[in-house]
């Protein structure tokens, strides 16, 4: 047998196995140097935030004709609308959380267009017969706390909402504390007196306020079409908050783009000038 004379000729015998992991190495590396390429030549898309900040009546108003879910729906590809509802949490609660919430320093919290700030139906619970219960001063001074933070975030008052608890309808709200064992623990002249609270902490904040417990009862109409359950909202209920509230933020949003181009004018021979070209 004649010696080998060239390093190919060694390949010869090399299982194939042993030479996967540099032909994968080299291929690798093709894909990263692509991937760098097309990287470079674009940036992130950073969306516009919208943040629906609350408690319960939050938490579910991304359900099916929700209020949240109708926000939602207007500003489809123009910003996120981000729900941050946390069921059976007061405005004490709320303060603490809020900082792990929106982070300065993230730049995805960079472009936050508006936040609402809904707290209230339990701040107002009645003393003694829920720990969710806060001395109505302490919620107006929650209230004016978060929104020093979101203004030390770069969210500027007038990109605040404030949402006053709703009305409550005892007799209905009563049934369902007797199912769960406990007495009435809420009255809608109380939760009027948080509602004014959060009326009068909005013009000391000079932010926006949406006074549902006022709207709702507005002319004596009966407002226990707009509750479920004598506390959270109705399919009714929750088209009067969305309808309400589009009122406020509409003027905050109007003027964010569509975001990416319409399929229309998408280049279709050249989809990347379309595609990849900041806006």
């Amino acid at each position: 047998m004649s010696a080998l004379k060239s390093a190919e000729d060694i390949s010869l015998f090399i299982p194939s196995f042993l030479l996967l992991p540099r032909l994968l190495g080299t291929w690798l590396g093709s894909l990263d140097r692509g991937l760098g390429f097309i990287m470079s030549k674009f940036t992130s898309i950073i969306w516009p935030k919208v943040i629906l900040f609350g408690d319960s009546i939050t938490q579910v108003s991304f359900q099916p004709n929700g209020w949240g879910a109708e926000i939602a729906d207007k500003l489809a590809r123009k910003c996120d609308v981000i729900n941050r509802g946390l069921s059976g949490y007061n405005s004490r609660w709320g303060k603490i959380v809020l900082p792990r919430l929106i982070n300065p320093k993230n730049s995805a919290d960079s472009k936050i267009e508006a936040v609402t700030i809904f707290f209230g139906a339990n701040d107002s619970a009645l003393e003694g017969k829920s720990q969710q219960h806060v001395p109505v001063h302490e919620y107006s001074e929650n209230l004016k706390e978060m929104t020093r933070f979101l203004a030390s975030a770069g969210v500027t008052a007038d990109r605040v909402i404030f949402i006053t608890p709703p009305p409550l309808h005892e007799p209905s709200w009563e049934k369902e504390c007797i199912l769960k064992g406990c007495p009435l623990n809420r009255h809608n002249s109380v939760a009027g007196q948080y509602a004014q609270a959060c009326v009068e902490a909005a013009g000391q904040c000079d932010v926006e306020v949406l006074d549902l417990w006022t709207l709702m009862q507005k002319d004596g109409q009966d407002y226990t079409v707009y509750l479920s359950d004598g506390l959270h909202l109705s399919e009714k209920g929750n088209q009067f908050v969305a309808q309400h509230l589009w009122r406020l933020l509409e003027s905050r949003v109007a003027d964010l783009p569509f975001i990416l181009p319409y399929w229309g004018d998408v280049d279709a021979k050249s989809p990347e000038s379309s595609l990849l070209c900041d806006q």
